[in-house]
């Protein structure tokens, strides 16, 4: 029978950040792309999953989509089976950091949406992929999800509390991934979650930056598939 798999997006990303990874698992499982563009919380975000999910399910998240997987542990972890955290954190946003995202944020109403800009590019895929056709895929997914949807995860993300404090409760197979050149959420964030969770495996990606299930869509399936059978 099918593994009933909840898939959480990450940062203006939609179905094809899933789409690579996915598909070499076939029939062994039944996939459900969350829609994390409708609200301004991570909280919310988590409940509305929820409410659409299968009554048991293993989950996958993917940076912003990590921050919800997170919840929905705390939320509801009795309806969880297996959990799988790639090239995110568990700590929230420092002063930095949010001081960028309120700017980035100001900036878009002033200005014109474009999705993925050229520098933040830069910091979602390795650099041997800038200027190619993933990258212009990343672009397109990015227009698609769109500005609104947009400042709603920027204000979702800032908003998130520190999830460090409940890790060591997580008690499913759990899967800690992370691309080796991710800028973005780099493999020490990842380190530090797995060495709080109860038998978690780190698996490393090589050669990929933010964007692992794109970018190393292969490592990742594999990683998913032992992960799914553990």
């Amino acid at each position: 029978m099918a593994q009933e798999l909840v898939l959480l997006p990450g940062l203006l990303c939609d179905a094809r950040l899933w789409r690579d990874a996915i598909a070499p698992l076939g029939d062994a499982v039944c996939p459900m792309i969350a829609d994390l563009t409708q609200d301004d919380s991570i909280a919310a975000m988590a409940a509305r999953t929820l409410a659409v999910a299968p009554t048991r399910f293993a989950l996958a998240g993917l940076s912003m989509g990590g921050y919800v997987a997170l919840e929905i542990m705390r939320q509801a972890p009795e309806r969880v089976t297996h959990l799988a955290l790639l090239d995110t954190t568990a700590q929230p946003d420092d002063a930095a950091r949010l001081a960028k995202r309120r700017a980035g944020i100001e900036s878009i109403k002033l200005g014109r949406f474009i999705g993925v800009s050229q520098a933040l590019l830069a910091n979602l895929v390795a650099p041997q992929r800038l200027g190619t056709s993933l990258a212009a895929e990343v672009q397109a997914m990015s227009e698609r999800v769109g500005q609104e949807a947009y400042i709603r995860q920027q204000t979702a993300i800032m908003g998130r509390i520190d999830s460090r404090p409940a890790l060591g409760t997580i008690a499913v197979p759990t899967l800690v991934g992370v691309g080796d050149v991710d800028i973005l959420t780099p493999p020490a964030l990842s380190q530090e979650i797995a060495a709080e969770i109860a038998g978690a495996e780190l698996v490393t990606f090589e050669g990929s930056g933010h964007l692992s299930t794109m970018e190393a869509p292969e490592a990742v399936a594999e990683a998913l598939r032992v992960w799914l059978g553990r």
